[in-house]
């Protein structure tokens, strides 16, 4: 089992990939099924940036890292079953375009499960991951000064 893990820094997405996106969850969240495959079509990388999302939420809950002191069995039983399932993710993703409305579901799912508080909205939590990304986007790819 190894001493420690080494988490790669994930490369920013651009700001256009985070609002499509998060548009596309969105629609798919609220069963929007043709505004989704609409977005679908238009962002033929759709299922590969979805997959980018959701490794934004599972990497930083279960890498072993300087948040975990003491690293035991369980911490790298944890980082080894969130790199099955990205890595699981990302297999499917290569499927094609046809699999971003399934990855969507499932990332609206991990979502619900790790991230929903009893006390809060689904389209809340999803407005504010949204934020964090867009602005994490926007600082890693400025807009061109205008004259």
């Amino acid at each position: 089992m190894p001493e420690n893990t080494v988490t790669v820094p994930l490369a920013p997405m651009t700001p256009d990939a985070v609002m499509d996106v998060f548009d596309h969850l969105r629609a798919v969240s609220v069963e929007d099924t043709e505004f989704a495959g609409e977005l679908a079509v238009a962002e033929p990388r759709m299922p590969e940036l979805i997959v980018d999302i959701v490794e934004r939420i599972v990497v930083p809950v279960t890498a072993v890292g300087e948040r975990v002191p003491e690293p035991c069995d369980e911490s790298f039983a944890l980082d080894a079953l969130g790199n099955v399932f990205v890595t699981t993710l990302r297999t499917w993703a290569t499927a094609g375009p046809d699999t971003a409305e399934p990855l969507a579901r499932t990332a609206l799912h991990l979502i619900a499960q790790l991230l929903v508080e009893d006390h809060e909205d689904q389209a809340d939590v999803l407005e504010h991951l949204n934020s964090v990304a867009l602005h994490q986007a926007l600082q890693a790819h400025p807009a061109p000064a205008t004259r």
